[in-house]
């Protein structure tokens, strides 16, 4: 069995079709299965279980010899959530009793965490684990993922293999139901397809243009295939960054979908909402060293090949992976 938390949601439903395609079986997906706006992401998935993420811990009691590998994908991923309640117990001790099974029963694991924990980037964009006490993440979101990464790094015992990724700006197919937090490739795709002009964030900051705040974008393509990687080679543990190593303006992010769109560009610059203003990232970019020395050698997306192989094949065509 191989286990994906979060399956309902973008990057846990993709994960699920992505196996799938590659003829792996014995699929089990978790979640809590409660927003009928995800429902599309399973449809045409094949899985042996599902399991209500509330009923998972009892569940892998009983199943866990029959286990191969938890992809521990689920989390509650709102970047403008404020509750610390509700992000302590889904991102870090919900994550702490799935590590903890998988340590008793010997289950290889790969989990999920967070660029947002670099904060503003003061300190770098490393994941150099002697850097890691250092961060300070802006907003609670990714304070919960990084209160998990300490507490992964401060542990005897592990699973016989594990791996934590901090995913970077993650866009691609399955990520309709997101609403606010979906990415800006699938928000720029409908406004200009409906207007003809699409709206980015001012610049509240003199050292940055409007439109010209920097981000790491990674297709979830590149993301299924880093994590494939490491769950069939099982070597070298550790925490990762997850981006391309490349950092692009939103700008660049848009033309690509004006040229798809044959729609001449024309960008209209918003405030920032006040709620996310003070914890607003202005420059990510993952070094992706780590993870390039530990065998990683398939190479990522150029960006606007990503955004026309989304376009393409799932917005344009409302496909899902």
């Amino acid at each position: 069995m191989i286990v994906v938390t979060g399956a309902a949601g973008f990057i846990g439903s993709a994960m699920l079709g992505h196996l799938q395609s590659l003829g792996y079986g014995d699929l089990v997906a978790v979640d809590d299965f409660s927003n009928p706006e995800k429902s599309p992401n399973l449809e045409g998935k094949k899985f042996s279980h599902c399991v209500h993420r509330d009923d998972f811990f009892t569940w892998f009691e009983h199943h866990a010899d029959r286990m191969q590998f938890v992809h521990h994908i689920g989390a509650r991923t709102d970047t403008t959530e404020f509750g610390e309640d509700v992000l302590n117990h889904l991102n870090l001790e919900y994550s702490k009793r799935v590590w903890e099974l998988c340590v008793k029963h010997s289950v290889p694991l790969i989990y999920a965490s967070s660029a947002a924990t670099y904060g503003e980037g003061e300190h770098g964009f490393s994941d150099n684990p002697e850097q890691l006490q250092k961060l300070q993440p802006l907003n609670p979101y990714g304070l919960s993922k990084h209160k998990f990464d300490l507490w992964v790094m401060q542990q005897e015992r592990t699973p016989p293999f594990w791996a934590g990724f901090k995913f970077f700006n993650v866009f691609g197919p399955n990520e309709y139901h997101k609403k606010r937090m979906a990415s800006v490739v699938f928000h720029a795709y409908n406004q200009i397809r409906e207007t003809g002009s699409v709206s980015l964030f001012r610049s509240h900051r003199n050292d940055y243009e409007n439109g010209k705040q920097l981000r790491d974008f990674i297709y979830v393509k590149d993301v299924l295939k880093v994590l494939t990687f490491f769950m069939e080679k099982r070597k070298n543990s550790g925490l990762y960054n997850l981006g391309t190593g490349k950092a692009r303006t939103f700008q660049d992010l848009v033309m690509p979908i004006f040229l798809a769109l044959n729609e001449v560009p024309q960008i209209d610059f918003v405030d920032i909402p006040q709620d996310i203003r003070e914890k607003y990232q202005y420059y990510t970019c993952a070094d992706m060293d780590r993870l390039l020395k530990a065998g990683y050698n398939k190479g990522f997306y150029e960006l606007e090949d990503a955004i026309m192989d989304y376009l393409g094949k799932y917005l344009m065509a409302g496909n899902y992976m």
